[in-house]
């Protein structure tokens, strides 16, 4: 049972980044600037955050003891439900903070997990993120259930999370064994799909979360799926026919976000739907060109994309919402494989499809 929490009162959130290392304040306000994004995306509304510098993470709290202090005020203060960490918590903190603040204590992976939870509609994806949370919370199991228990669902608590509570690690594991073998028999239907496609020139779209590939998958195909300024609106890969005159030889496939710090688990459970862009003759990587970090973004696509074996497949970069940008910032032409468009306002489609047809013939040549 997937609680979406739409009927819920929003809850009163606290962002926690740490600056470890040589990471300046400046790079953490930015991440916990896409934290407070998640958040509403999850339904929460932050009420306040707190930047600690380290050189490394406290091994009880994260943060240092003073720190965990003036959180600690600041979840009374503030009437707090829950306290949000942007990076990764060990059991053992996690479940140190819980009973520090007395509300729940999730990290950034459990947050990205939630919003999977919540956008999940097809079987499959409910069938992919619902794995990515059991093997999430296995090793979370001891000690973990007593506090969340405690509370009665909200961000953090959706899919199994909710309905799990009280299961032992032993039926953590068969259960994780019994969706694999789901995802499986899903796979091979994914293959038979996929042969039926032989001799079609493959496209995959991918990019940053919310950097408007569904728009311009739409705008390529009239496919018609769900665009909304939200992060992770689409986690369905959808395959269609490209439009114009390819549409006899090309198929393009829209394909979930990607995101800084994205779970392991989520990269592992949806593995069978990233092979579409394994075995794509062109990827398409979207790009928001008005973003302030679309570098930094850049940087961590190209890093997933090599991660899944796709780093080696010929690419076109697509800098999007270009009617975002003021006109003497607009990237002109088409300059190293950039081609500057607008999918919201068809602007500059025909120069990527005939970026897109020259690949073709290519190919077909």
């Amino acid at each position: 049972m997937y609680d979406t929490g739409k009927d819920k009162a929003a809850e009163r959130v606290i962002l926690v980044g740490t600056a470890l290392g040589s990471t300046s304040k400046t790079e953490t306000e930015y991440t916990l600037d896409e934290l407070a994004r998640l958040t509403a995306t999850a339904g929460g509304i932050e009420v306040a955050r707190f930047i600690q510098k380290r050189d490394r993470p406290d091994g009880t709290f994260f943060v240092g003891k003073g720190t965990a202090e003036e959180i600690a005020a600041a979840v009374e203060e503030k009437e707090a439900d829950m306290v949000v960490f942007d990076e990764l918590l060990s059991p053992n903190q996690q479940r140190n903070l819980s009973e520090k603040f007395n509300v729940k204590v999730i990290d950034r992976a459990m947050l990205i997990l939630d919003i999977f939870a919540l956008h999940a509609r097809s079987a499959e994806a409910r069938l992919q993120v619902e794995l990515a949370q059991m093997e999430y919370l296995l090793p979370r199991l001891t000690g973990l259930w007593v506090h969340l228990s405690r509370q009665q669902g909200g961000i953090g608590m959706k899919g199994p999370g909710e309905t799990q509570l009280e299961t032992d690690r032993r039926t953590v594991t068969k259960k994780i064994a019994m969706l694999k073998e789901r995802l499986k028999k899903i796979d091979r239907q994914r293959q038979t799909q996929r042969k039926q496609r032989h001799g079609f020139f493959k496209i995959a779209l991918v990019g940053y979360t919310n950097a408007g590939k569904s728009t311009l998958f739409n705008c390529l195909t009239k496919a018609g799926v769900i665009e909304a300024d939200q992060l992770f609106s689409t986690l369905d890969s959808t395959t269609r026919r490209l439009g114009g005159g390819n549409a006899q030889k090309a198929v393009i496939t829209d394909t979930v976000g990607f995101i800084e710090k994205l779970p392991h688990q989520l990269v592992a459970s949806f593995r069978a739907t990233l092979e579409e862009v394994k075995l794509a003759d062109l990827i398409l990587m979207v790009v928001d060109c008005s973003d302030p970090y679309l570098d930094r973004k850049i940087g961590v696509v190209k890093e997933v994309l090599e991660d899944i074996g796709a780093g080696a497949v010929p690419r076109l970069t697509v800098y999007n919402k270009t009617d975002l940008l003021d006109p003497t910032g607009i990237v002109p032409g088409s300059v190293d494989g950039v081609i500057p468009i607008s999918a919201l306002g068809k602007t500059g489609i025909n120069r990527l499809l005939a970026a897109i047809s020259a690949h073709l013939d290519q190919a077909f040549s």
